[in-house]
């Protein structure tokens, strides 16, 4: 069976530089590299999960300027179902990102004409309704997460919430959230206070915990624990190495695999994708992700 994953969230085109080092606060650094990668948390989210074998289908928006084709062209690419992505009056989100030889990163977004992804049509509902697992992130207004999360309850779709960029949220949409996905630095605005996956389990019934190179932590309100490592590669760029994960979780969780196999899946999916270089460009495919798996086990 197809997984079916509607994802519904932002798009941009990424603006990207290379340089030795990062800067800090008012310092000035000589960059290398640039190159321009269609990007957004929820388009990458889109592709990773298509490319993981998932069927997707992206509900977002696209400003009228030079910047939206290259965003629409690189989902259908991936095979990704565009027709719920609109145009809208106004400049497309853009990403600026600087990436440094430790492949450590740092971003500004300008959301563009995310943030005019106010109101979910029809279609948009019935697709969520259709579908197998809502994935949402927080890179368009919290309101149309909450509409999209709540179309998804009363469907009886899975929800999955990945809560970056690190916010508070309001505690009746994390009560629709079926898994919760944060790194540690997301976990700790939610909580208040430095925060185990355990610790969020008073929100939502799942957590699944990012960590970097170290895999995944897992908790749910059954009393699971898990620590799930990833596999070791070499890193060149992990800017879209959580959307590579995240995509990737929501195909296995729609596949209906245990959860430990789920995330280590992901974790392979994530691994992979800091190997290359870019954002949309660096996600892995299905038979990549199954190759490091098994080269790791």
């Amino acid at each position: 069976m197809t997984a079916k994953v509607v994802v519904v969230g932002s798009a941009n085109l990424d603006l990207v530089v290379t340089a030795p080092t990062l800067p800090r606060a008012g310092e000035t650094v000589l960059g290398e590299a640039f190159t321009t990668v269609p990007g957004g948390k929820g388009a990458n989210q889109a592709v990773a999960a298509a490319r993981a074998g998932g069927r997707v289908a992206f509900v977002g928006a696209v400003g009228h300027d030079a910047f939206a084709q290259p965003q629409r062209d690189n989902l259908a690419s991936a095979g990704v179902d565009v027709s719920l992505l609109r145009t809208v009056p106004g400049p497309s989100g853009v990403a600026l990102i600087a990436v440094d030889e430790q492949a450590e990163n740092l971003i500004v977004v300008a959301p563009g004409a995310n943030a005019a992804l106010t109101e979910l049509s029809t279609p948009d509902r019935e697709a969520i309704a259709g579908a197998d697992v809502l994935l949402c992130q927080l890179e368009i207004p919290v309101d149309t997460v909450a509409q999209a999360v709540a179309t998804a309850r009363d469907a009886g779709t899975v929800v999955v919430l990945n809560a970056a960029p690190a916010r508070t949220l309001p505690a009746e949409l994390l009560a629709m959230v079926d898994v919760l996905v944060v790194n540690e630095g997301e976990a700790e605005v939610l909580a208040g206070r430095p925060a185990e996956p355990g610790d969020l389990l008073d929100l939502v019934p799942r957590v699944v915990m990012t960590l970097g190179a170290r895999g995944a932590a897992y908790a749910d309100r059954d009393r699971q624990r898990l620590d799930v490592a990833a596999p070791r590669v070499l890193a060149v760029d992990t800017t879209a190495a959580g959307d590579a994960f995240t995509g990737a979780l929501a195909v296995a969780w729609a596949e209906g695999r245990p959860v430990e196999d789920a995330i280590r899946w992901a974790c392979a999916a994530g691994a992979a994708c800091a190997t290359k270089f870019g954002a949309s460009s660096s996600l892995p495919v299905r038979a990549e992700i199954d190759h490091l798996l098994g080269v790791s086990a």
